[in-house]
């Protein structure tokens, strides 16, 4: 910091901070921020830092730093005379982040910074970061829950997989051909079944990462359309339960195959599993959002639908519409899939009351056209 001077009950960060001639002031910070003087008492302590604490400003302001922001290591231990930051070691230059608490209980997570007019001379600033641990919390949870439904998923699968097998190895004459066979499948749709899951693992792994690569290659969307129709026929569905509508004519569509049959057949065995009635699919041109050229698809069903509470939730993960199975992971991917493709996907009541998924994609181009 180059400077720093109380106003409002903050303090205002002079330029050579962000860019000269500006000025931030610390409230429009994301992260709770308090600083101390020398003397360790609050200069700063910004609105953010107030949410995360439950503390005022005013009562903190001019206050010695340990009693106006009286923190606790896990252990019960009182924080500021145990890390001593302005009686330790003058080689120190902060604090890493950690878990501490306020009275009460309230977690936040801490980090410090020591600011020296020179090495190894005293401390003139004590700048404190502080964090909610909400976010943290809902990451750590959304990991234990991916662990809990990669747990349950597989075991199923592998305990036939492991059963038929060893009975098999052990009874092998036994049993008839038509019986052998039998197994066998089962072993192979079970196989299929944690391939499946693996495939859906990696795929969020790339989507929560930014690294889901897109292939685009021209397809015709009302084929594949009528393709996963005619799959979900093949399965035992009735034919009647199916109605598939094109607007002619559609713009050329540059996509990547494997990823736009992801979608089409999350979103069929959906509406199959999930909805009741007709099955209506429709595929028109459309405009995206950014007013250009696109090709929009609608799968709406006739079943109960999707309460209204519960529309915003749909694409996240471990969502569930029912108790019919499934990992609640394959909504997530589908959007990760349309984004990544530029497009947007949304959720809805159908007309007759079923749920309505409507994903946009824009034309495209491949790479080497769009580089040139």
């Amino acid at each position: 910091m180059s400077g720093e001077a109380a106003v409002g009950g903050a303090a205002v960060i002079d330029d050579g901070v962000v860019g000269a001639g500006c000025v931030l002031h610390p409230d429009d910070l994301p992260d709770g921020l308090v600083v101390a003087d020398a003397a360790g008492r609050v200069v700063a302590f910004n609105a953010a830092a107030a949410r995360i604490t439950a503390l005022r400003p005013a009562d903190a302001l001019g206050r010695p730093l340990d009693r106006a922001l009286p923190l606790e290591d896990l252990d019960g231990r009182r924080w500021w005379p145990l890390s001593d930051p302005y009686g330790g070691l003058a080689t120190r230059t902060g604090q890493p982040e950690r878990n501490l608490l306020l009275p009460g209980g309230r977690e936040v997570l801490v980090s410090a910074r020591y600011v020296r007019e020179r090495p190894l001379g005293p401390l003139v600033r004590l700048v404190v970061q502080l964090r909610g641990t909400e976010a943290r919390r809902r990451t750590e949870r959304s990991h234990a829950e991916l662990i809990a439904t990669v747990a349950h998923e597989l075991r199923s699968p592998l305990t036939s997989v492991k059963g038929f097998t060893a009975t098999l190895l052990a009874k092998w004459e036994r049993f008839t051909d038509d019986q052998k066979r039998l197994m066998l499948e089962t072993v192979d749709a079970d196989a299929d079944r944690v391939t499946r899951l693996i495939a859906e693992l990696l795929d969020i792994s790339r989507i929560d990462s930014g690294r889901l690569e897109v292939r685009r290659q021209p397809v015709d969307m009302a084929a594949a359309v009528r393709r996963h129709v005619a799959a979900q026929i093949t399965r035992g569905q009735r034919a009647d339960r199916f109605v598939v509508r094109v607007v002619e004519p559609l713009p050329p569509l540059w996509a990547d195959p494997d990823k736009i049959d992801q979608v089409l057949g999350n979103l069929l065995e959906n509406a199959v599993r999930h909805g009741g009635g007709t099955v209506t699919i429709e595929v028109a041109p459309a405009l995206t959002n950014a007013r250009t050229e696109g090709t929009a698809v609608t799968v709406s069903d006739e079943g109960p639908g999707i309460p209204e509470d519960a529309m915003t939730r749909v694409f996240t993960r471990f969502w569930r519409g029912s108790k019919r199975g499934g990992t609640g992971l394959g909504l997530y991917i589908v959007k990760g899939i349309v984004e990544a493709h530029g497009g947007t996907i949304t959720v809805g009541r159908a007309a007759r009351g079923g749920a309505r998924f409507r994903f946009t994609l824009p034309v495209g181009a491949p790479a080497f056209l769009s580089q040139g």
